[in-house]
């Protein structure tokens, strides 16, 4: 917290005068887009494009215009390109002084595609998470996912394996030779590397169907994106997955994900989470799991009044969520593809965690 109140100093003693002369009196949505512009940082990241021929566009300022799309909650790319040209303001905040600067559409897609190829809003994000939240020590972290829908068809699914030879009850015969059952993937996650769990989850657009909380089934078309949240709303780790893909599948890469970047004590998850790997993965991380009991047709026992009371702070999960989908492009997904989809979300993340650690200390 010393360092974000250090730069927001910075910023209102030096960097909001040198603006009111550049290019006038800023809004306070202009202010807090400044902020989130300062704490985010994307330029840093950038590397620089080397090809031959033509000078390539600036891709700082390029990568700071998509996070202005996340910020405004901006639809589509031509909608941002209309506003850089009309809005003088809002132009030089991203980079551009001129009107004329400013590229055309298929500079900002092809741009896009370079971004979410080499993972650019990924490695921001842990590089803020650790440089923000690394040192301090996180109490809570909520864990879930949201439905995110696309405009694109859903993958063919595989055919699948031949069916299984029915396996007899009863104790095998002298002399017979079963064979041993396959591991699920919740308990294979348990042997392997982060890499490993990462690579084997289920990445393809396709169909998803949850029930609401009147026990509706409602489907959708597209992803889903699983996050790790702390307390105060901010982001810890995200993992963008197939709609069909059970929440649990993604809840030990994340417990490793975010344990990797942070220090905390209690992980907290819903009934769709209510599995022994999971719970034992957290205890080996250290953590105490806090997971809502399904009952899969028997009684659940209530909680311990004090870990319901903790178990209540998940919420900041769901908020975040709503935020993500209401407010910083999660319900405008546009761009086709897990890791174009992926990309478009993690800007909408590095706007939400730089409005939540500002807003610890403001």
């Amino acid at each position: 917290m010393e360092r974000i109140s250090y730069l927001l100093g910075s910023v209102q003693r030096s960097l909001f005068p040198y603006l009111r002369e550049e290019v006038g009196e800023l809004t306070e949505k202009e202010r807090r887009f400044v902020l989130a512009l300062e704490v985010v940082e994307i330029e840093k990241h950038v590397r620089k494009a080397h090809w031959r021929g033509r000078k390539p566009t600036d891709r700082k300022a390029l990568a700071r215009s998509f996070v202005a799309k996340a910020f405004y909650n901006i639809p589509t790319t031509g909608a941002l390109l209309e506003r850089l040209k009309r809005d003088k303001t809002f132009r030089q905040l991203c980079g551009w002084e001129y009107w004329y600067q400013v590229p055309s559409e298929s500079t900002f897609s092809r741009t896009f595609d370079e971004f979410a190829g080499s993972e650019l809003t990924d490695k921001v994000h842990e590089a803020l998470v650790k440089e923000y939240v690394g040192d301090e020590v996180v109490w809570h972290v909520s864990r879930d996912s949201t439905a995110i829908e696309a405009r694109e068809k859903p993958a063919k699914k595989v055919n699948a394996a031949a069916p299984k030879e029915k396996r007899k009850r009863g104790r095998p015969k002298k002399g017979e030779v079963r064979p041993v059952p396959e591991k699920k993937r919740l308990e294979k996650q348990r042997e392997w590397s982060l890499e490993e769990c990462l690579g084997d989850l289920p990445r393809a657009c396709d169909v998803g169907t949850k029930k609401d909380s009147k026990g509706h089934k409602t489907s959708w078309v597209g992803y889903k994106f699983n996050v790790d949240v702390a307390d105060g709303g901010i982001p810890l780790s995200g993992i963008t997955t197939s709609a069909s893909m059970h929440d649990s599948q993604a809840a030990i890469p994340l417990a490793r994900m975010t344990s990797e970047r942070v220090e905390s004590f209690y992980d907290l998850m819903d009934s769709a989470y209510d599995a022994e790997p999971i719970r034992q993965t957290s205890l080996e991380i250290g953590h105490v799991p806090i997971i809502d009991r399904n009952a899969r047709g028997g009684k659940v026992l209530p909680m311990e009044p004090d870990r319901a009371r903790r178990y209540n702070n998940r919420t900041t999960a769901e908020r975040f969520n709503s935020d993500l989908k209401d407010n910083h492009g999660g319900s405008m997904v546009r761009v086709r593809g897990n890791k174009k989809v992926h990309a478009h979300l993690m800007f909408g993340v590095l706007v939400i965690f730089a409005k939540s650690v500002i807003g610890l200390v403001t």
